[in-house]
């Protein structure tokens, strides 16, 4: 009984908020241009757009909540954009439709107006790899689900999520959150695992986030919802960071009535100042590959593993992303196949200008050497799927040298030696087997070749206990000899 008084006066003060602040004259002074776009047919979805009027290429999508039952788009959606075109910061509140338990009604809706974002960029200055989403309660919930559950074009490049429903187990999370956003199914325990997106995270691939709480909310409990899914990005290695105020309750937003709304807007603007953006026009860098590649056994691989590092090295002018999934093979028939993974699915969403592979290690395993005869046409496939062009004939040119496309360029890196036999990986295999195999294809598609192996065979200094996998200064070592390969 005293839940449901609870949920009750929780949503008049939502409403009268809504009142009171839907009244407010909108703050356009850094404004250049709003107007209103239609995201369905009908116009029962629309998108409210603020332009700046000095833009920094940034962008927010802004996610309004109201327990999937209301749309509180005044304090958690307009009254945001002042502050956020006056940063340079480009800002669309989605007026999602409710989705009276058919939850993919809102995500297309939000998903729609990310892409939208991302193809109207050029004419509105906007950077497509530099296009947030900002979320919430419901809307967090919401902002979430877009951010670790959706296909790359519409999965946005950080997360602002405010008092976040996270969990879809309405026992620990807002009770008509869950229910009005999986409708019956809210009955099913896999969809409730699976929108609870803490189980939803996946390593380098759900973008940064930054959640914002205050310790007494009464409505979306803090400790089962914004901290899982704070733990799960700090598991996933994932840049995550969370501000969490001693009071203020639920539904604060940028409201000014909230004790800490100054503090909130300097920490929030600081993460933001902080947050690492790709330059517009960067060239494309996608590494593909195993652990190695992920990073296992570094903490933070997102900011200390090879990719990172190679980052570092590689300056503003590149833009590199980490798509490596720990213990996958190139054989298809292998026990855990990179082309079946989602990281596989986004590296060609990606659409790179230059490809690393570094794949070769697990295959070495016998339950996956049985395959070996299918190692060559599957390194076919997998390269000639990131550059199709690649299977037409190469062209020759006036000297009769062969030659192939270059978009994407591709580099295949012959796999660093492993100097034990952990989890039955075998150097001999690979040297004998793999290596061989990778010349004879990087040789049939004009391919470059980064000899691993042997450029990093005296660094065994640089190894984990394992004799497998760089540590952090063997992730620095493998960004060395990649950067001076592509540079």
């Amino acid at each position: 009984m005293k839940r449901k008084l609870l949920i009750i006066s929780m949503l008049l003060l939502t409403v009268s908020m809504q009142a009171q602040w839907g009244q407010m004259k909108e703050d356009l002074t850094n404004t250049a241009r709003k107007f209103i776009i239609d995201l369905t047919e009908d116009g029962k979805a629309q998108m409210v757009c603020y332009l700046p009027k000095a833009p920094s290429g940034r962008a927010i999508v802004g996610v309004p909540g109201g327990g999937y039952s209301v749309l509180s788009n005044s304090h958690e959606g307009y009254l945001a954009s002042g502050w956020l075109n006056g940063r340079g910061i480009a800002y669309f509140v989605v007026n999602y439709r409710l989705p009276e338990g058919n939850r993919f009604i809102p995500m297309s809706d939000v998903q729609m107006g990310i892409r939208t974002v991302r193809d109207s960029a050029d004419v509105w200055g906007i950077n497509p790899h530099d296009v947030g989403i900002m979320g919430f309660s419901a809307g967090g919930h919401l902002s979430s689900v877009i951010s670790t559950l959706s296909d790359f074009d519409a999965r946005p490049d950080f997360s602002i999520l405010f008092y976040p429903v996270i969990s879809m187990d309405e026992n620990v999370s807002h009770i008509w959150s869950c229910r009005n956003f999986l409708g019956e199914d809210q009955k099913n325990p896999e969809l409730v695992a699976q929108y609870s997106t803490q189980n939803a995270v996946r390593r380098h691939l759900t973008p940064p986030a930054i959640i914002i709480s205050a310790s007494d909310d009464r409505l979306v409990p803090l400790v089962t919802n914004g901290l899982e899914y704070y733990k799960a990005m700090r598991n996933a290695g994932n840049d995550c960071t969370m501000y969490i105020y001693p009071t203020g309750d639920h539904g604060f937003g940028f409201g000014p009535w909230f004790k800490y709304h100054d503090q909130m807007l300097t920490d929030l603007g600081n993460w933001l100042d902080h947050l690492k953006t790709p330059k517009k026009g960067a060239v494309k860098v996608a590494c593909i590959g195993n652990s190695i590649t992920d990073g296992h056994g570094i903490d933070m691989a997102t900011a200390y593993g090879y990719p990172a590092e190679l980052q570092k090295i590689l300056g503003d002018d590149y833009y590199v992303k980490n798509f490596g999934v720990s213990a996958r093979t190139l054989l298809n028939k292998g026990d855990f196949p990179y082309m079946n993974e989602l990281a596989w699915k986004d590296a060609l969403a990606f659409e790179p200008d230059i490809v690393v592979i570094k794949l070769g290690t697990n295959d070495s395993k016998p339950q996956n050497w049985q395959y070996a005869s299918e190692f060559k046409q599957d390194l076919e496939q997998m390269v000639t799927t990131l550059c199709p062009a690649l299977k037409q004939p190469a062209k020759k040119n006036k000297k009769a040298r062969a030659f192939a496309p270059t978009k994407p360029l591709i580099y295949l890196c012959t796999p660093i030696p492993a100097l034990k036999t952990s989890w039955d990986i075998s150097d001999s295999i690979i040297v004998n087997g793999i290596i061989p195999i990778q010349q004879e294809v990087a040789k049939k598609y004009s391919l470059n070749v980064i000899d691993l192996h042997t450029l990093f065979a005296g660094d065994a200094d640089k190894m984990q206990d394992d004799g497998i996998h760089p540590d952090g200064k063997g992730a620095r070592r493998i960004a060395e000899i990649v950067a001076g390969a592509i540079k």
